[in-house]
Formats: structure tokens, C-alpha cells, sequence
């Protein structure tokens, strides 16, 4: 009942055609189609200017971005230290009370 059924793959029978052979042809280049082509320019982009006060606030903006990436990195691995102390005090407490049965 819980046994799946697998079809088996059908053998082919009558007969088969064989593959069509497909020869490679060659391609030439059309001098004419390359002249019609309109070259193409560039876009116009607009250039924001950096002032001292701009730099100065992405390079405080930076700063600031990394120090925060750091303090919650440096807290991740200050809970994971304090949880593996825990489990360990835990550990040795148990083994200790077990010890004297």
C-alpha cells in the first residue's frame, strides 16, 4: 500500500528515424550594414561636487557606521562568552551535587 509505483521507461519500438546532419554554413560581413549604424554618444552625467564639509560628513558618516557595526558585533560575542560561562558554572554544579549521591 505504501509502496510507490516507478513506471519504467517504454523501449521504443518501429522504426526510428535517424538524426538530421546540419552542416555548418559561413557567414560574411555586409560592408553596407555597418555604415547605416548612427554612432552612438555618451550620456550627459551630473557631477555632484564635493566640498570640505561634504567629505568631511561621509567620512564621519563612515565612522559612525563602523563603530556601531562594531559595538553590536563586539555584544553578540560578549553574550555568547557570558551564555557558554553560565552553561559551564551549570555544568560543574550538577556534576558536583551528582557526585555526592
Amino acid at each position: 500500500m505504501f509502496r510507490p509505483n516507478v513506471p519504467t521507461m517504454p523501449q521504443p519500438t518501429g522504426l526510428t528515424t535517424p538524426p538530421a546532419v546540419v552542416e555548418p554554413t559561413t557567414v560574411t560581413p555586409d560592408s553596407s550594414a555597418s555604415a547605416s549604424i548612427p554612432a552612438t554618444t555618451t550620456p550627459n552625467r551630473s557631477v555632484v561636487p564635493l566640498t570640505p564639509g561634504a567629505v568631511l560628513a561621509l567620512v564621519g558618516g563612515g565612522t559612525a557606521v563602523v563603530l556601531v557595526v562594531g559595538a553590536v558585533l563586539v555584544s553578540m560575542l560578549l553574550a555568547v562568552a557570558l551564555t557558554a560561562t553560565s552553561l559551564a558554572v551549570c555544568a560543574v554544579a550538577i556534576r558536583s551535587v551528582g557526585a555526592r549521591r
